[in-house]
C-alpha cells in the first residue's frame, strides 16, 4: 500500500506527534509498504509525482521528545511563505495519492476533527474515528457534558471563558485544564484558593476556554478500546510528582504496568467504563480512555477520551497491544485494517 504518515503540525504536542510518526513510519516500512512521513504544517517542496518510490529516509531528522513543549512561534517561522494555513506545501496533493493516511497527529492540530472533515471533503481515507466524534472528544467541556448525559462517571466541574466572570470552586484542591489540550500541557493543580487566579491566567494563555474540576486523589489507569473491545488496563505511577508532560515522555519517569495488578472486578469496571465512554462519544475504530480510581470511595472516574493516542516508544496503546500478543507493527496494521473497514 501507499501510505502517508501525517505528523507534526502546530499543536503543543508537536514533538510527541513527530516521534509517534517516526515509529509508525518505520514499522509500516518494515512491513513492506511504500510510506511517506510528512509534517502537516511544513509540507514537502520537492517533486511529488513518484513520491512513494523515492529512496528517502523521511524520519532521519526527527529527534526525541524534549522535557518541555515546543515553541510554536519558532515552528511557524520555518514556513517560507509565512502562512498560518495548517496544510503545508503539497500535503493535500500527496495525501490524495495515498491509499490511506495514518494519523499520527496529537492535540488540537489533528484530534479536533478539522483535518478529518477536510479529508472527507477530498475523499481521502484516514485512520481513526470520524470528524464529529473527534471534535466531541477533543473539547473536555463537551466531553464532560456528554459523559454526564450517558452515565459515565467523571469529576464534577464547570467551564469558564476568558472574558467571563471567574467562578470559584467551593472546595480546594481543584484542577484547571485547557479544554483542547493534551499530554497534560495546560493542566494546573491548584492546592489553595490564593493560587487559583494564577492557574487560570496560565491556562488562558493557551486558549479562551478552560475546565475547572474537582481534584480526585487516587491511582491513574488507562484503557484502549478497539472495535468496541477493551484491551488490558494499564496502571500509571510517576516516580516523582504527577503524571505531567515530562513524566509521560521521558524514559524511566513513570512506572507503567500492563496488565495492571488490580482485581478482576476493578479491571472489568474500568473496561466497562471505557466502552461506555467510547460509545457515548460515538467513536469508531479506536480510542484510549483515562481514569482515576478513588480508593477511599471506590469510585472510578473517567477523565477524557483520546481519539489519536500516542504511538511513541513510551506510549500506552503499544503496551496494551503487546499484552495481547501484538507487536508494534501488528498494531499499526490492525489500526489500518479497522480504519479502512469504516469506509465499506
Amino acid at each position: 500500500m501507499n501510505i502517508v504518515v501525517l505528523a507534526g503540525g502546530l499543536s503543543t504536542e508537536r514533538d510527541v506527534s513527530l516521534v509517534s510518526g517516526r515509529g509508525v513510519y518505520e514499522a509500516l516500512k518494515n512491513n513492506g509498504h511504500n510510506v511517506v512521513l510528512i509534517d502537516v504544517f511544513l509540507g514537502y517542496k520537492g517533486e511529488i509525482n513518484n513520491i512513494f518510490s523515492l529512496d528517502i529516509d523521511w524520519a532521519k531528522e526527527i529527534a526525541g521528545v524534549a522535557e518541555s513543549a515546543p515553541d510554536i512561534s519558532k515552528v511557524k517561522s520555518m514556513r517560507a511563505d509565512k502562512s498560518n494555513v495548517l496544510f503545508g506545501e503539497n500535503v493535500l496533493e500527496i495525501c490524495k495519492m495515498s491509499d490511506i493516511v495514518f494519523m499520527a497527529l496529537h492535540g488540537d492540530c489533528g484530534e479536533n476533527g478539522k483535518i478529518q472533515a477536510t479529508f472527507d471533503l477530498f475523499d481521502i481515507k484516514y485512520t481513526g474515528t470520524d470528524y464529529f466524534s473527534s471534535a466531541l472528544a477533543m473539547d473536555k467541556s463537551v466531553t464532560k457534558s456528554i459523559f454526564k448525559q450517558h452515565g459515565v462517571v467523571t469529576p464534577e466541574g464547570f467551564t469558564l471563558f476568558k472574558d467571563s466572570e471567574r467562578k470559584v470552586p467551593e472546595n480546594f484542591p481543584c484542577v484547571v485544564k485547557v479544554c483542547n489540550g493534551g499530554s497534560s500541557i495546560g493542566v494546573y493543580f491548584v492546592d489553595e484558593k490564593k493560587d487559583y487566579d494564577k492557574a487560570l491566567d496560565e491556562a488562558f494563555s493557551y486558549e479562551d476556554k478552560v475546565v475547572v474540576e474537582q481534584y480526585v486523589e487516587g491511582k491513574e489507569y488507562t484503557d484502549c478500546v478497539i472495535e468496541n473491545e477493551a484491551l488490558p488496563v494499564v496502571s500509571i505511577e510517576p516516580v516523582n510528582g504527577r503524571y505531567d508532560y515530562k513524566n509521560k515522555y521521558q524514559a524511566g519517569s513513570t512506572v507503567e504496568i500492563c496488565p495492571a495488578k488490580i482485581s478482576d472486578e476493578l479491571t472489568k469496571r474500568i473496561q466497562d467504563e471505557a466502552k461506555k465512554a467510547y460509545a457515548a462519544l460515538g467513536i469508531r475504530t479506536y480510542a484510549r480512555m483515562d481514569f482515576i480510581h478513588d480508593e477511599k470511595s471506590d469510585i472510578v472516574y473517567c477523565l477524557e477520551a483520546n481519539t489519536l493516542p500516542g504511538m511513541t516508544p513510551t506510549s500506552l496503546i503499544p503496551q496494551e497491544a503487546a499484552a495481547i500478543g501484538k507487536s508494534y507493527g501488528e498494531l499499526c496494521e490492525w489500526i489500518i485494517k479497522i480504519s479502512l473497514e469504516k469506509y465499506n
